[in-house]
């Protein structure tokens, strides 16, 4: 989408969002894209450097977060309502994929713990804590990033990874359930590869790696974290009024393809 495109599309003026992960990839792609569509945005990240020049960008708020700690979290939402007033829209996305979590077989407990409190028990964690805002309001937009792996299995496997993600999406689609009569939404977003820097880190320290990968997407490319952001803008808006409880795969066709083309 261009920048002319995105400037006409103004679904989220007046809302709060809070992003975690958004000093880069795409929680960084997300923050721009939602903070055009009028939103105000609370930046939230581990790395201070990468989040303070990102909410400086969208000209949104920094805080400073470790998803993992309950208090941290919790002060991050009364952070967003303190300063403006509400909290509309949670994108729970701030992830790990570090190397040491591979096949089971070689993958220690010590890693696959980190990558599920990171990946799984923040999640957890942000709509603990979001969810009394967006109850008291009557409304709200929970976007929790999950995965394509989350409904499909790889050979190349990181293990804690794929169990983390398996576990987003469950989780996702039980809230959405359950406080879907609150006028609350909560779905599971599940990019395909995405042009990041962490899967260009995980690349270059192994091609052969990529290339499997890169073989089994249709469109014969990894998405832009633009590409994902539009979706987290349409799950975010009332243009997704009637979508819950989802699944959301944008994946380039990965999870609907057995031979893909040459």
């Amino acid at each position: 989408m261009s920048d002319d495109q995105t400037a006409v599309c103004r679904r989220l003026v007046g809302r709060t969002a809070v992003i975690t992960g958004a000093g880069s990839g795409i929680g960084l792609a997300t923050a721009r894209r939602l903070a055009s569509e009028g939103a105000n945005v609370v930046c939230a990240d581990i790395d201070e450097t990468a989040g303070k020049k990102a909410a400086e960008e969208v000209g949104g708020l920094f805080v400073k977060v470790d998803v993992t700690d309950s208090d941290e979290v919790e002060a991050l939402y009364k952070a967003a309502f303190d300063t403006y007033g509400s909290v509309d829209i949670a994108f729970n996305n701030a992830g790990i994929s570090p190397p040491d979590d591979d096949s089971i077989l070689t993958t220690g407990l010590d890693a696959w713990k980190r990558v599920q409190e990171v990946n799984l028990t923040s999640v957890y964690l942000c709509c603990k804590h979001a969810l009394p805002y967006m109850q008291r309001q009557g409304r709200g937009s929970i976007i929790n990033t999950a995965s394509f792996v989350a409904v499909m299995g790889a050979a190349t496997s990181q293990i804690s990874y794929t169990a983390s993600k398996g576990g987003v999406l469950s989780m996702s689609r039980e809230l959405g359930v359950q406080f879907a009569r609150e006028g609350i939404r909560v779905n599971a977003l599940c990019p395909g590869p995405v042009n990041t820097p962490l899967l260009k880190e995980l690349f270059a320290k192994d091609p052969e790696r990529a290339a499997r990968r890169l073989v089994h997407v249709p469109v014969g490319r990894f998405a832009e974290p633009e590409e994902i952001a539009s979706a987290v803008a349409f799950l975010a808006s009332d243009d997704s009024s009637f979508v819950n409880a989802a699944e959301f795969l944008v994946d380039g066709g990965i999870a609907g393809a057995y031979v893909t083309p040459l």
